[in-house]
């Protein structure tokens, strides 16, 4: 990232701030070797793990509990040619001990597709990181076009 190119880095504390203001975000795990992404809402724990619940039969559930996985989620207006990204990465577990369970089934949003055998997916966040764009400049600090 070029210190004039209209892109802001964002600290941790500030990523986890404007992650905690989005609705969906998307979770990437290994599929068959290859990428896969899927969209998913989410909370997050106080210490900034993402949390997520999910069928226990699902692909994700079954993909992600052990691995090191991506979660990104963004805010974008296109008016003002603005936005930001957030990416937290680290490693994801199924949460199954029983006091931990309990705390993040109060805290943890409901899945916006509920299933009778849900399971809580949490994301270690062992690196966060962000940029925000500057609306109104490109490279440079070129103004844009109207």
């Amino acid at each position: 990232m070029h210190p004039n190119d209209g892109f802001r880095e964002l600290g941790r504390a500030e990523c986890l701030r404007m992650l905690a203001t989005a609705p969906v975000g998307r979770l990437v795990y290994t599929r068959q070797a290859l990428p896969a992404v899927v969209p998913v809402n989410f909370g997050l724990d106080t210490d900034g793990a993402v949390l997520l619940r999910t069928s226990a039969a699902s692909e994700p559930a079954r993909a992600v509990d052990g691995a090191v996985v991506a979660f990104e989620a963004d805010a974008v207006d296109v008016a003002r040619q603005a936005g930001w990204s957030v990416v937290v990465t680290g490693r994801a577990e199924i949460v199954t001990d029983g006091p931990e369970l309990e705390r993040l089934e109060r805290m943890s949003p409901c899945s916006w597709a509920p299933s009778p055998d849900e399971v809580i997916v949490r994301i270690d966040p062992e690196l966060v990181t962000g940029r925000e764009l500057v609306g109104g400049r490109t490279m440079y600090g070129v103004p844009l076009s109207a």
